[in-house]
């Protein structure tokens, strides 16, 4: 009997951090072949050529799929997406997966699963069910889970959302976030150690930041990231800043944090990207978190680390008490760096339990390919029945 095809697609190195254990999970089974997809950010020179980073964990990339624009525009990101369509048509009739793997809601992960539900590949899709209100992440998520035959949920809440958008509950599974067992894998570097690495001494207060473009507000991004560092000024908060991803507007953003931190390296310093290790080290060791990244809802509780989340991106999504949700003034910014800085406001979270922990101790990904590898490969799994949920009197 040959090995499953498992073949998992991974658009930036965010989201191959958080399938990184899951990727290695499959590639130790023997009964499981992995294949991998590498596309988007990974390919791009101007994000860092992650792919290579994928290669130097030693996994093979089957396919490189070049579907990225120069333009972060909305007519580019949608060019993007139908260059993407054409790439995947192409490798899935190459690969034949039994399964194709996707996490979260990039608009190129829109390409991978239009391509796979064409070619009767069924799809798991991670972290379905969630809600991000400000972008247009939202839509292309529930589109996904939509299309795909299996899901992984990562809290019981949204295992429920999806059950309630039709989806067969024998098929929707509640086990946590994959991305956490790294906590369990990463040996984080201490404070020494990180400070020589990112070249910037992490003096109290320092804040990592991390802002990406709320793409359903039109042309704000600008506003946006000046009130951002306007607030960080105000309140005396030295920063590690990383880019913003591939959205529309992205490279605005980018381009504008270029030009505040080339005169102010001891006290802002910019990183294309820092990896896996570097980053969850930093949420172990900076005071405080501000943007609007996932990982502030996601990782950032595991460190009991404040989290100032600014605006609407992640509007919907569970939090736990860490998050301090702001607006995207100057004045409501600096609020809630003031909130977070409050002694007594930091040991309320003594304690502190991560809802996106799921099974935790480093076996979500675990019991995510466990479910890849014995699931039946029927026709249940392409012809898929709406299942109703009874509507309340």
């Amino acid at each position: 009997m040959s090995a499953r095809r498992i073949c998992v697609v991974t658009t930036s190195r965010a989201d191959y951090g958080l399938l990184r254990w899951l990727v290695r999970a499959i590639q130790d089974d023997d009964d499981l072949q992995l294949q991998l997809i590498a596309t988007g950010m990974h390919l791009s020179p101007e994000f860092g050529l992650t792919y290579r980073e994928i290669e130097e964990d030693g996994f093979s990339v089957d396919r490189k799929i070049e579907m990225l624009l120069s333009a972060d525009t909305e007519s580019a990101v949608t060019k993007s997406i139908g260059l993407g369509l054409t790439g995947f048509s192409a490798a899935l009739v190459e690969l034949k997966p039994d399964i194709l793997v996707v996490l979260g809601d990039r608009f190129e992960l829109l390409s991978a699963a239009i391509a796979a539900l064409i070619a009767r590949i069924p799809i798991a899709h991670i972290h379905g069910g969630e809600t991000s209100q400000g972008a247009v992440d939202e839509g292309i998520r529930h589109a996904i889970t939509k299309m795909s035959s299996l899901h992984f949920a990562a809290t019981e809440e949204y295992r429920r959302r999806i059950i309630q958008m039709g989806e067969n509950p024998d098929f929707v599974f509640a086990l946590g976030a994959p991305g956490l067992d790294a906590l369990e894998h990463v040996a984080l570097m201490s404070r020494p150690e990180l400070e020589s690495h990112l070249d910037f001494r992490l003096v109290a207060p320092t804040a990592l930041v991390t802002y990406h473009p709320v793409t359903l507000e039109n042309h704000r991004a600008g506003e946006q990231i000046e009130s951002l560092l306007a607030a960080l000024m105000q309140e005396g908060v030295r920063a590690v800043i990383t880019k913003a991803n591939a959205d529309t507007e992205g490279r605005l953003i980018n381009q504008r944090l270029e030009e505040f931190c080339a005169g102010r390296a001891t006290e802002y310093r910019l990183y294309e990207n820092l990896g896996q290790r570097v980053y969850l080290s930093c949420l172990a060791h900076v005071d405080m978190m501000v943007g609007n990244s996932s990982s502030g809802l996601i990782e950032a509780p595991s460190f009991g680390l404040p989290v100032i989340n600014i605006g609407d991106r992640q509007r919907g999504r569970i939090k736990a008490d860490n998050v301090i949700d702001v607006g995207y003034s100057v004045s409501d910014i600096a609020a809630g760096i003031r909130q977070a800085r409050s002694s007594s406001w930091r040991e309320a979270l003594a304690g502190l339990r991560n809802p996106y922990a799921g099974v935790g101790h480093g076996m979500v990904s675990l019991r995510i390919k466990e479910q890849l590898k014995l699931i039946d490969l029927d026709e249940s799994l392409l012809k898929k029945r709406f299942h109703d949920v009874p509507l309340e009197p």
